[in-house]
Protein backbone atom coordinates (compact mmCIF):
# COMPACT_ATOMS: atom_id res chain seq x y z
CA UNK A 1 0.00 0.00 0.00
CA UNK A 2 1.52 3.29 -1.09
CA UNK A 3 0.69 6.80 -0.05
CA UNK A 4 1.34 9.95 -2.02
CA UNK A 5 3.03 11.78 0.83
CA UNK A 6 1.87 13.49 3.96
CA UNK A 7 4.59 15.31 5.78
CA UNK A 8 4.03 14.93 9.49
CA UNK A 9 4.89 18.24 11.06
CA UNK A 10 6.82 17.03 14.08
CA UNK A 11 9.11 19.08 16.26
CA UNK A 12 12.42 19.38 14.45
CA UNK A 13 11.26 18.29 10.96
CA UNK A 14 11.79 20.95 8.31
CA UNK A 15 8.71 21.40 6.06
CA UNK A 16 9.48 20.82 2.38
CA UNK A 17 8.27 24.29 1.42
CA UNK A 18 10.80 25.82 3.84
CA UNK A 19 13.86 24.19 2.27
CA UNK A 20 16.47 26.81 1.36
CA UNK A 21 18.63 26.42 -1.74
CA UNK A 22 22.04 27.86 -2.58
CA UNK A 23 21.60 30.60 -5.18
CA UNK A 24 25.07 30.57 -6.71
CA UNK A 25 25.80 26.86 -6.87
CA UNK A 26 26.80 25.36 -10.21
CA UNK A 27 26.02 21.84 -8.99
CA UNK A 28 22.96 20.24 -10.63
CA UNK A 29 21.38 18.81 -7.50
CA UNK A 30 20.02 22.06 -5.95
CA UNK A 31 18.26 22.95 -9.22
CA UNK A 32 16.64 19.51 -9.43
CA UNK A 33 15.53 19.75 -5.80
CA UNK A 34 14.11 23.25 -6.36
CA UNK A 35 11.92 21.94 -9.20
CA UNK A 36 10.77 19.06 -7.00
CA UNK A 37 9.88 21.54 -4.26
CA UNK A 38 7.88 23.53 -6.85
CA UNK A 39 5.98 20.35 -7.79
CA UNK A 40 5.25 19.70 -4.14
CA UNK A 41 3.92 23.17 -3.30
CA UNK A 42 1.89 23.77 -6.49
CA UNK A 43 -1.49 22.04 -5.99
CA UNK A 44 -2.49 21.53 -9.65
CA UNK A 45 0.94 20.29 -10.66
CA UNK A 46 1.21 18.13 -7.54
CA UNK A 47 -2.10 16.45 -8.33
CA UNK A 48 -1.21 15.82 -11.98
CA UNK A 49 2.21 14.37 -11.13
CA UNK A 50 0.86 12.10 -8.40
CA UNK A 51 -1.91 10.89 -10.73
CA UNK A 52 0.78 9.86 -13.23
CA UNK A 53 2.78 8.13 -10.52
CA UNK A 54 -0.23 6.29 -9.13
CA UNK A 55 -1.21 5.07 -12.60
CA UNK A 56 2.32 3.80 -13.20
CA UNK A 57 3.18 2.35 -9.80
CA UNK A 58 -0.01 1.63 -7.86
CA UNK A 59 -2.48 0.73 -10.61
CA UNK A 60 -4.10 -2.64 -10.10
CA UNK A 61 -2.49 -3.25 -6.71
CA UNK A 62 -4.38 -3.91 -3.52
CA UNK A 63 -4.65 -1.14 -0.95
CA UNK A 64 -3.72 -3.53 1.86
CA UNK A 65 -0.51 -4.93 3.16
CA UNK A 66 2.76 -3.47 4.25
CA UNK A 67 3.24 0.19 3.48
CA UNK A 68 5.68 0.79 0.66
CA UNK A 69 7.95 3.76 0.05
CA UNK A 70 5.92 6.93 -0.45
CA UNK A 71 5.42 8.04 -4.05
CA UNK A 72 7.08 11.37 -3.19
CA UNK A 73 10.26 9.65 -2.00
CA UNK A 74 10.33 7.51 -5.13
CA UNK A 75 9.92 10.57 -7.37
CA UNK A 76 12.62 12.58 -5.60
CA UNK A 77 15.16 9.75 -5.63
CA UNK A 78 14.39 8.77 -9.24
CA UNK A 79 14.78 12.40 -10.35
CA UNK A 80 18.12 12.67 -8.58
CA UNK A 81 19.36 9.39 -10.02
CA UNK A 82 18.53 10.39 -13.59
CA UNK A 83 19.65 14.02 -13.28
CA UNK A 84 23.04 13.09 -11.83
CA UNK A 85 23.43 9.87 -13.85
CA UNK A 86 24.47 8.24 -10.62
CA UNK A 87 24.72 4.69 -9.33
CA UNK A 88 22.72 3.12 -6.50
CA UNK A 89 25.48 3.50 -3.91
CA UNK A 90 25.77 7.24 -4.44
CA UNK A 91 21.99 7.59 -4.45
CA UNK A 92 21.78 5.79 -1.11
CA UNK A 93 24.42 8.12 0.30
CA UNK A 94 22.62 11.23 -0.99
CA UNK A 95 19.27 10.00 0.36
CA UNK A 96 20.64 9.37 3.83
CA UNK A 97 23.32 12.02 4.33
CA UNK A 98 22.67 15.05 2.09
CA UNK A 99 20.73 17.50 4.24
CA UNK A 100 19.19 19.47 1.35
CA UNK A 101 17.93 16.27 -0.26
CA UNK A 102 16.53 15.09 3.06
CA UNK A 103 14.70 18.43 3.44
CA UNK A 104 13.01 17.94 0.06
CA UNK A 105 12.26 14.32 0.94
CA UNK A 106 10.49 15.66 4.03
CA UNK A 107 12.55 13.66 6.52
CA UNK A 108 15.28 16.10 7.56
CA UNK A 109 15.38 16.85 11.25
CA UNK A 110 17.13 19.67 13.04
CA UNK A 111 19.17 19.24 16.21
CA UNK A 112 16.05 18.65 18.32
CA UNK A 113 15.31 15.14 17.10
CA UNK A 114 17.32 12.08 16.16
CA UNK A 115 17.23 11.46 12.42
CA UNK A 116 15.63 8.02 12.24
CA UNK A 117 14.35 7.76 8.67
CA UNK A 118 16.86 5.64 6.77
CA UNK A 119 16.51 4.57 3.14
CA UNK A 120 18.11 1.17 2.74
CA UNK A 121 20.02 0.19 -0.37
CA UNK A 122 17.65 -2.57 -1.52
CA UNK A 123 14.54 -0.49 -0.80
CA UNK A 124 15.91 2.29 -2.97
CA UNK A 125 16.65 -0.10 -5.84
CA UNK A 126 13.28 -1.86 -5.62
CA UNK A 127 11.26 1.35 -5.57
CA UNK A 128 13.21 3.86 -7.64
CA UNK A 129 13.53 1.39 -10.50
CA UNK A 130 9.72 1.55 -10.85
CA UNK A 131 10.08 4.97 -12.50
CA UNK A 132 11.68 4.96 -15.92
CA UNK A 133 12.94 7.79 -18.10
CA UNK A 134 9.67 7.88 -20.03
CA UNK A 135 7.76 8.63 -16.82
CA UNK A 136 10.24 11.35 -15.89
CA UNK A 137 9.84 12.88 -19.35
CA UNK A 138 6.05 12.97 -18.88
CA UNK A 139 6.53 14.72 -15.53
CA UNK A 140 9.00 17.11 -17.15
CA UNK A 141 6.37 18.01 -19.77
CA UNK A 142 3.83 18.72 -17.02
CA UNK A 143 6.30 21.01 -15.27
CA UNK A 144 7.15 22.81 -18.52
CA UNK A 145 3.46 23.29 -19.38
CA UNK A 146 2.78 24.68 -15.93
CA UNK A 147 5.75 27.03 -16.27
CA UNK A 148 4.38 28.32 -19.56
CA UNK A 149 1.01 28.99 -17.95
CA UNK A 150 2.73 30.96 -15.18
CA UNK A 151 4.64 33.03 -17.75
CA UNK A 152 1.42 33.86 -19.61
CA UNK A 153 -0.21 35.03 -16.37
CA UNK A 154 2.80 37.21 -15.53
CA UNK A 155 2.77 38.80 -18.99
CA UNK A 156 -0.92 39.63 -18.74
CA UNK A 157 -0.39 41.38 -15.42
CA UNK A 158 2.50 43.49 -16.75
Amino acid sequence: MRKRFDQQLVLGVVPIEDAKFPTHSRYELPRVLKVLQFIFITPELNKAVFNLLENKISKGKKKTGRRGMDLWHILVLASIRHALSTNWDRLEYIANYDSLTRQVLGVYTTNFEVDTHVFTYQTIIDNVSLIDEEMLEQINLLVAEHGQILLKHKRRRS
